[in-house]
């Protein structure tokens, strides 16, 4: 019951956190499948086995808050299709390279990866988008009345979706944690939309990412079954304490709880 009861909670806050900001979730998934597998789960989860787990569960992640925020009618399809053509052929070549890696190896690219995105998210507050005139202008009116315009370019936008989708595919992580910055301070993309497009984006190239790892057989069903029903309520929470608040506290602990993680993860790949 305790190796149940962790793996709903695991799920649940992992898929919170990840829809609150968009960054999908798998950065707490991952690292806590890797280091909770030896002392409870005891299921022989290998770091490829752990990322394609965490990729699954975040289909199921991204699609509860996309569908809480299409209703906020904060999702813009056309531009989330935009992004996933080249985010989902690129999710598939991170996911076959990532059994390229050994555990050492993954362990020490993945931390210095978090904690770069935990340094992200502390100075992204104090950044301003740039100021380019893209091809594609787009308007949004939030519910108060407050009109903000922002826009890219076609060839921009593939190429910031192959990035997302290659790291998304490699690590396990849905690749919010690249994408919002990227659409907010690039594109001038609202911080709501930025993070709303986002996890629709994420669901999409989750879905080819998991299925070069089940082909390869690198899913642990055990585990994603009961991370699924906490990421699914924890998709819809995050995606509600979204719609009301502005999350600094728990922006806060997140950026934290990456560090902590980040560093560990660091000390063992060395």
């Amino acid at each position: 019951m305790l190796t149940f009861a962790l793996l709903l909670l695991i799920g649940g806050v992992s898929a919170t956190f990840g829809s609150l900001v968009g960054l999908g979730g798998g950065v707490i998934i991952v690292p806590a499948l890797i280091y909770l597998d030896p002392v409870l789960l005891h299921r022989g989860i290998t770091t490829p086995v752990a990322v394609g787990t965490s990729l699954l569960v975040l289909i199921v992640t991204a699609l509860s808050s996309t569908l809480a925020f299409v209703r906020q009618k904060r999702v813009d399809f056309r531009s989330g299709w935009l992004f996933f053509a080249a985010s989902g052929p690129g999710a598939i070549v991170g996911a076959l390279l990532t059994g390229k890696l050994d555990a050492k190896q993954f362990q020490l690219v993945f931390g210095c990866f978090m904690l770069a995105m935990a340094v992200l998210l502390i100075v992204r507050p104090y950044l301003k988008p740039l100021k380019i005139e893209w091809s594609i202008r787009k308007t949004y009116t939030d519910p108060s009345g407050e009109t903000t315009t922002y826009g890219y370019g076609p060839l921009s936008a593939l190429a910031v979706g192959l990035c997302v989708g290659f790291v998304s595919g490699l690590f396990g992580i849905g690749g919010g944690s690249l994408f919002v910055p990227l659409m907010v301070l690039l594109f001038s993309f609202p911080p709501h939309v930025a993070t709303a497009t986002s996890m629709f984006v994420i669901c999409l190239s989750s879905i080819t990412g998991s299925i070069a790892h089940i082909a390869a057989g690198e899913i642990d069903w055990f585990s994603a079954l009961f991370l699924a029903p906490g990421a699914w309520i924890g998709g819809r929470l995050g995606a509600a304490i979204a719609s009301r608040l502005s999350g600094d506290g728990l922006m806060w602990l997140l950026r934290g709880t990456l560090v902590v993680f980040a560093l560990r993860m660091i000390w063992d790949g060395i």
